[in-house]
């Protein structure tokens, strides 16, 4: 007896598992779960929109969770076993703290589900079936290679300060501080440490959480090392925002060049105004909308995304915005960043 003419989409999921059929995942079926560093930072507010939107558009049972503050991964890991509770088809992430995230991680893979690690990779990488992200390493070096090249002779006279993210050293931080210094001629010992250097340019390192607040006390205590501070490299906007407030406080903010990483749109009007002199912008809305279309795809077919072709992540793209070029430096203007930016 032929029964080709039984399926899912007349029967439903559970007959069509009965015949023997692989059904793709309904709508109602498939659950997805955002989780972010903060709900605060535009970055991942953006991210939110993004993922919010595409389940949407999909059909996808979306749900958020966040940090109460970078760095907080407690909330994360409370939140990937609700994930794993609810029974959801996979979890999207940016992880405050990339190493001790990863038996919840595993846990989460063990469940069947999915895991896209969302700008930070996992350590290892692989700990996540997949990484969605900007080329953090790249990102760093465009502003590094910007720096070195605007200062020109000076640079190799230069008093670097680097605003951080955390202690943990995710690798987000560690990709942009260390090609930061690979962009600007500082040798970075070892690739996957923050703070093992030994030129003399560098004046310290402090941690920002990533934010205004820690932006500002973190610049004031490395201008109390060393007032001579010419560029500050900072782990993102917000940050960079904070640290200039700390430079003009003393009269100092047109002596130093501050370069970051974000292109926000907050950020970007700042590169305007001048308080930035230029920043690396990510596209983080891209990067959410693509994570759920995996999920998605994965639901249904039980297909895993692929890589960037020669990288071991899916690259979502990255371009140095500054009014300002650099001879060598690859480039786009203020106007261009403000229509590619959010926040």
């Amino acid at each position: 007896m032929k029964v080709t003419v039984l399926k899912s989409t007349v029967f439903g999921a559970a007959a069509a598992a009965l015949l023997g059929f692989a059904a793709p995942a309904s709508a109602a079926d498939v659950g997805a779960c955002l989780i972010t560093k903060t709900d605060t930072n535009p970055f991942f507010v953006k991210m939110k929109e993004g993922a919010a939107a595409k389940a949407k558009e999909l059909g996808v049972n979306l749900k958020s969770y966040a940090g109460k503050i970078d760095g907080d991964s407690e909330s994360q890991v409370a939140a990937i076993e609700t994930c794993i509770a609810d029974g959801a088809k996979g979890i999207l992430i940016t992880a405050s703290d990339t190493k001790g995230i990863v038996p919840s991680i595993k846990k989460a893979r063990d469940a069947g589900m999915l895991v896209i690690a969302l700008d930070t990779p996992l350590e290892p990488a692989d700990a996540a079936d997949a990484t969605f992200a900007t080329d953090n390493l790249m990102a760093g070096k465009l502003i590094g290679q910007w720096a070195a090249a605007t200062l020109g002779d000076k640079a190799k006279d230069a008093r670097v300060a680097f605003l951080d993210l955390a202690p943990s050293q995710p690798t987000v931080d560690v990709l942009r501080d260390q090609g930061f210094m690979m962009g600007f001629g500082i040798d970075v010992k070892d690739p996957n440490r923050i703070g093992d250097e030994d030129d003399p340019r560098i004046v310290g390192h402090d941690v920002t959480n990533g934010n205004e607040e820690g932006g500002r006390k973190a610049m004031e205590n490395l201008l109390q090392k060393d007032p001579g501070i010419n560029v500050v490299h900072t782990i993102n906007e917000p940050a960079a925002a904070g640290a200039y407030e700390a430079l003009k406080a003393v009269g100092l903010e047109k002596n130093v060049l501050i370069v970051s990483v974000d292109g926000g749109c907050p950020g970007v009007k700042n590169v305007e105004a001048g308080v930035i002199g230029a920043t690396s912008q990510q596209y983080p809305l891209a990067m959410a909308a693509l994570g759920i279309e995996a999920i998605k795809k994965f639901a249904d077919t039980g297909e895993k995304p692929k890589p960037t072709e020669g990288k071991a992540f899916f690259d979502t793209g990255v371009a140095l915005v500054t009014d300002k070029p650099a001879k060598g430096v690859e480039s786009i203007d203020v106007k261009s960043g403000l229509a590619k930016c959010w926040g």
